[in-house]
């Protein structure tokens, strides 16, 4: 497990699924602007679900999920991975989505410095890059307190519920990473 100050990163579990599928998949709005495509009903046992990790991925490529859980008790409180893997040019995009009872407290700035540690440190990834909405200031605070600077705004190019929302791209390079800032 990859531990933050108040959170870990760990291997998804099967029992975490239904959990995040119905607090975060079902959540249309969240999964809208989250997705970057349209929502649609996918039952939580599909093979098709969101939070279901094909670990037949090879490990230098494609997607690294975890879950996120408390480390004082253990419990669920979302999901985060790397995506978008490229190890020729050693970069990744990150990601991550919170359970509504544990937004606003503080997690997100701590799973973002985790995803950190385990891309520069683990992986020896060269740059970091997140994409957002420009109305998402959670995520927005999260990346600027790691290091993250905005790099560009794409006007309307997110299409979330009929709606033209502008993105956000955030960068960080290894170089400019503070590990300290961990804590």
């Amino acid at each position: 497990m990859l531990r933050g100050g108040e959170i870990g990163l760990r291997a998804r579990h099967a029992d975490d699924i239904p959990l995040l599928h119905a607090g975060l998949y079902d959540d249309v709005a969240n999964t809208a602007r989250a997705a970057g495509r349209p929502w649609r009903p996918i039952p939580p046992g599909s093979p098709h679900a969101q939070f279901v990790v094909d670990d037949t991925e090879r490990g230098d490529e494609g997607n690294v999920s975890f879950s996120v859980v408390e480390l004082a008790g253990g419990s669920l409180v979302g999901a985060a991975m790397l995506w978008g893997v490229d190890p020729h040019n050693r970069s990744a995009h990150l990601g991550l989505g919170l359970l509504p009872a544990a937004r606003g407290k503080g997690y997100g700035t701590d799973v973002v410095a985790a995803l950190c540690y385990y891309g520069f440190a683990v992986r020896g990834l060269h740059r970091l890059q997140i994409d957002t909405l420009a109305d998402n200031t959670a995520m927005l605070r999260s990346a600027e307190r790691n290091g993250f600077v905005r790099e560009a705004v794409r006007r309307s190019a997110s299409r979330v519920l009929g709606e033209f929302l502008d993105q956000v791209h955030l960068g960080l390079l290894a170089e400019d990473w503070q590990p300290a800032a961990r804590g």
